[in-house]
């Protein structure tokens, strides 16, 4: 299973876009409120309701953890601690992790990026300790997405899926939805 995390302020599109991709591509995804509430209320003031609640997650099940910006909603994330200790024992295990614009700082805070390639949203790079900072829209490093906005929450989705099916394997997504029209002029 794949689980995104939903705080208070979460961004819109950086959620919403990657758990459309990831379904379409037939992957079991989730999406889980940090806040006790089902609806979660984004950025934009767009409230989403969550497949689950964070104490009804049974990470035993988890395959990647992913995390949307936005600001408040990135730092609700790092501040919520049942969840940053779920993301680090995911990740000790072997899991998967993901995340996209403010939200790699909360993996930063952890020490989870050590080495690693991982972009994020302009401002944040001081937050992602230990990381070798890119400017790339999306990077994977081992089991490590990051992201660095809204305008690539497709391309962020799409590459979760090639993470989990092969690289490639979302090129009919692309064509599907008309994205690869897009980047290709």
């Amino acid at each position: 299973m794949i689980y995104v995390f939903l705080a208070t302020g979460f961004e819109d599109i950086e959620a919403i876009a990657p758990v459309d991709i990831i379904r379409r591509a037939g992957l079991e995804v989730q999406t889980v409120s940090i806040t006790g509430e089902r609806v979660v209320m984004s950025a934009h003031g767009v409230g989403i309701m969550a497949d689950l609640l964070l104490e009804d997650v049974d990470f035993s099940q988890a395959k990647m953890l992913v995390l949307p910006g936005g600001l408040p909603g990135s730092t609700n994330l790092d501040a919520c601690q049942p969840l940053t200790q779920a993301i680090v024992k995911h990740f000790n295990a072997g899991g998967a992790i993901a995340a996209i614009c403010a939200a790699p700082l909360v993996f930063g805070h952890l020490g989870l990026l050590q080495g690693c390639r991982a972009t994020c949203y302009p401002g944040v790079s001081t937050e992602l300790w230990g990381a070798d900072f890119s400017t790339a829209l999306v990077e994977r490093d081992g089991r490590i997405i990051t992201g660095k906005g809204p305008a690539v929450a497709f391309e962020f989705g799409y590459t979760i899926v090639d993470y989990f099916l092969g690289e490639g394997a979302s090129l009919p997504l692309r064509q599907g939805m008309i994205y690869q029209e897009l980047v290709e002029g």
